[in-house]
């Protein structure tokens, strides 16, 4: 059977799943639920940070020395990813960590015997944390007085006569005037998401069947949101996750940039430039944002993923991100993603403290847990997540105990809410066995 045909059988049975979840905890199932990962693709959730987990809670102790603490994490993982086997049914492939502390670095992985081996070396999707490096382009513009993450999309460009998103009959879609950048960055204003629908095939699914080598824009993308008149609610009067928002963002710094450069710029360029590249504080070689249709591949060694659906596996290696630029089209390593969020969230790579500050509390009145491109979790700390493809990951920053930790596993069970919830809950009780293993806080 093809993908689409996968999808199409798994939607229903997710959807009468969906139905049986408590009213309590579908708002924490929601964002992921409608994601078209979720449902009908491999695409960008919001994963469960705030689901209920078993309760892990320590004091802080003494501190161990490295090769007993690592013992103790590996046991830790190696205990949650056999229960995780068990519980689905299936041989789960692996699930791999890195900790960092004030003390100690340490990488642990489980994996089953015939799974890939994961190194903190190997290269994954890592998906919707890409939102987080594409949030950070966007302060540092306006670090450097390039933009008013405050203003409205349509202003102007400081110093030019070029507003922010063109201002064109393509680009006029619901609400478009009074949308502003923090609102994106917030998925506070409402911009439905092409790439996510939760009533059927989405836009870009669509596409893709037809045409896997199709080129996405983000002005293709947009003009489908004001042809079809598409739009969630009032910008600031909701939050709901969205790709499509992301992608605007994208645009925007792909326009500032240029017109600061005077000559064509891309999103990626800025992100080499600034971000990421080897002028910058804290270089990541190994993280990659691409764009172009024909980029499917990922460096060697990587890892391939898969998602379980209630007719069987489906397994990914090469795709067409084209489609997700700005929010889900990153990936790298677990080293690099690990560096990137410690190094950001301390104030020492990209971004003022100041600035970083902003970042992690600056939220709409919908969802104080979610910033400018950074999610807040108790004795985790701020971050992101994802997901792509099958890979489930996070990353967080804990100041108060300066405690950063980034956790990976490539495979996603998407027969039943509950099997999806399994799989999730395991990558965090993960983070949180890491840190009381340590001495650490776990879940309150």
């Amino acid at each position: 059977m093809n993908v689409t045909g996968l999808r199409a059988r798994a939607a229903p049975f997710l959807r009468r799943a969906f139905k049986t979840v408590p009213a309590a905890r579908q708002r924490f199932i929601l964002p992921l639920f409608n994601q078209k990962t979720a449902i009908m693709r491999k695409s960008l959730l919001c994963l469960l940070i705030g689901i209920v987990l078993p309760s892990l809670s320590s004091c802080i102790n003494d501190h161990l020395p490295q090769e007993d603490a690592r013992q103790k994490i590996q046991s830790a993982v190696e205990k949650i990813r056999k229960n995780l086997s068990d519980t689905l049914g299936v041989s789960f492939p692996s699930l791999s960590l890195i900790i960092q502390t004030p003390t100690d670095k340490i990488f642990v992985s489980s994996r089953a015997e015939a799974a890939q081996i994961v190194t903190p070396e190997t290269y994954f999707r890592f998906g919707s944390e890409t939102k987080n490096f594409t949030a950070t382009a966007i302060l540092n513009m306006w670090e450097d007085g390039w933009l008013d993450y405050k203003a409205k999309i349509t202003d102007v460009i400081p110093g030019s006569q070029l507003s922010y998103v063109p201002a064109t009959a393509d680009w006029d879609f619901p609400y478009k005037n009074e949308i502003t950048i923090r609102q994106l960055l917030q998925h506070a204003a409402g911009v439905f998401d092409l790439d996510n629908d939760p009533n059927g095939l989405s836009y870009t699914e669509a596409i893709q069947k037809s045409d896997p080598t199709h080129q996405f824009t983000t002005g293709e993308l947009v003009t489908v949101l004001t042809q079809k008149k598409l739009s969630s609610f009032m910008p600031g009067k909701g939050y709901q996750y969205s790709n499509m928002g992301y992608s605007i963002l994208a645009e925007i710094i792909k326009r500032v940039y240029t017109q600061k450069a005077g000559t064509a710029k891309t999103y990626a360029d800025y992100m080499e430039d600034y971000i990421i590249g080897d002028n910058t504080p804290v270089p990541l070689p190994k993280t990659h944002f691409p764009f172009l249709a024909s980029d499917i591949r990922m460096p060697d060694p990587h890892l391939s993923s898969t998602l379980l659906w209630p007719t069987g596996p489906e397994t990914f290696d090469k795709y067409n991100m084209s489609a997700q630029l700005g929010g889900g089209n990153g990936y790298g390593t677990m080293e690099e993603l690990h560096k990137y969020i410690r190094t950001l969230m301390k104030g020492e790579n990209g971004l003022k403290r100041a600035t970083v500050q902003l970042m992690q509390h600056d939220v709409s009145a919908a969802n104080p847990t979610y910033g400018l491109g950074c999610f807040s979790t108790p004795n985790l700390g701020y971050g992101h997540n994802g997901s792509m493809l099958g890979f489930l990951n996070l990353m967080a920053y804990d100041p108060d105990h300066d405690v950063s930790v980034v956790v990976m596993v490539p495979l996603a069970d998407f027969r039943s809410i509950k099997l999806l919830l399994t799989c999730s809950n395991a990558m965090v009780e993960a983070a949180y066995a890491a840190r009381v293993g340590l001495g650490y806080p776990g879940r309150r």
